[in-house]
């Protein structure tokens, strides 16, 4: 355990359910969690008591990993009873992957946020501008030049489809501030921005317990990047601005995440994330004393070898940063005539 981790508290401490298995956190609450074929190899799932049946937060990605957890699940961890409703936090693929295989499998309801559900419709649809060949360009411009990069990048086009094959037809709308219902309790919705469209964590008063996705996680800082669709957007602003939503919260909320484990310590761990986005931000603006492109700043972020995919989300975040300082008006954007675009310290 790192120096930040040690000032969490981890009450269920090392436990984790194993792959198509349920970990009982709360009456009514259990926990599931499903492999990933990245180098973040896991989602956690929110497998929920509903009445005469079960809403599940999240449902991991469309592989066949996760597909033969989820027949175990059904097989041997739901008691016989139906699956009513999936809820998903965002449109990301971990998150919604399976929503629409779950869905028609036991006739369950559907229920997201607008702007996710908009943003899980085009990409699985591969529509133009969200497609995996609209980052190409989009990378290029910011400095990406590596041939073997560029080629693998472009390998990428069916990412999103190939793990979120449909997404289902019709879906119920949560908003922020709304009230969603989950059996015998209130989930409050909390919807917060930068690291999706419009993520909605959830927040149950009576239980004490803030099911927070991806917006807050232990371990890990969330991703904010910049993306092709919206090439001049701020979501490092974004994001930061969100995780004010959860000032009100008690110091003592439980906190479900998407990814790592359950803990304590909501306000100490935003605080955290708060000080990394600083030291991220002042190392990005001491590098721009000469002109520097977002393909510059990623070897000073990130400070491995990545792959492609570890290097699209780099390559964003890195341009996060940078835009989050541009609009501050610490750095200036300039856009030579061959299209490349570079940032300077004022």
């Amino acid at each position: 355990m790192n120096a930040l981790e040690s000032q969490l508290q981890y009450p269920f401490g090392d436990t984790v359910p194993a792959s198509g298995e349920r970990l009982d956190l709360l009456p009514g609450i259990f926990w599931l969690r499903m492999p990933l074929p990245f180098a973040l190899d896991h989602i956690n799932l929110w497998l929920l008591r509903d009445g005469n049946g079960w809403t599940v937060v999240d449902t991991g990605a469309s592989t066949s990993d996760t597909q033969a957890a989820w027949e175990q699940v059904a097989a041997t961890r739901l008691d016989g009873l139906p699956l009513r409703r999936v809820l998903a936090t965002h449109c990301h693929p971990d998150h919604i992957g399976m929503a629409d295989a779950l869905c028609k499998r036991w006739d369950a309801s559907f229920q997201i946020t607008a702007g996710e559900y908009g943003f899980a419709r085009m990409m699985s649809a591969a529509l133009p501008g969200v497609d995996g060949t609209s980052a190409l360009p989009h990378f290029q411009r910011h400095g990406l030049n590596d041939p073997d990069m560029l080629e693998k990048m472009q390998s990428r086009k069916s990412y999103y489809p190939s793990l979120v094959p449909a997404v289902p037809a019709s879906y119920l709308r949560m908003q922020d501030g709304q009230l969603v219902a989950v059996g015998e309790h209130r989930w409050q919705v909390i919807a917060g921005y930068g690291h999706s469209p419009e993520h909605a964590s959830l927040y149950c008063a009576a239980l004490n317990v803030l099911i927070s996705g991806d917006m807050v996680l232990p371990r890990i800082s969330t991703n904010v990047s910049v993306f092709a669709v919206e090439p001049e957007g701020d979501p490092l602003g974004q994001y930061l601005a969100s995780l004010e939503r959860f000032a009100h919260l008690p110091a003592d909320v439980l906190v479900l995440p998407s990814h790592g484990r359950p803990f304590r310590g909501l306000h100490t761990r935003i605080a955290q994330l708060r000080d990394h986005h600083d030291a991220r931000l002042a190392e990005v603006v001491a590098a721009c004393s000469e002109p520097r492109t977002a393909a510059d700043i990623v070897p000073l972020m990130f400070r491995r070898p990545l792959d492609a995919h570890q290097l699209s989300f780099a390559l964003g975040e890195a341009l996060a940063h940078l835009h989050r300082l541009w609009y501050a008006g610490i750095v200036r954007r300039n856009i030579h005539t061959n299209g490349i675009i570079q940032f300077q310290a004022v």
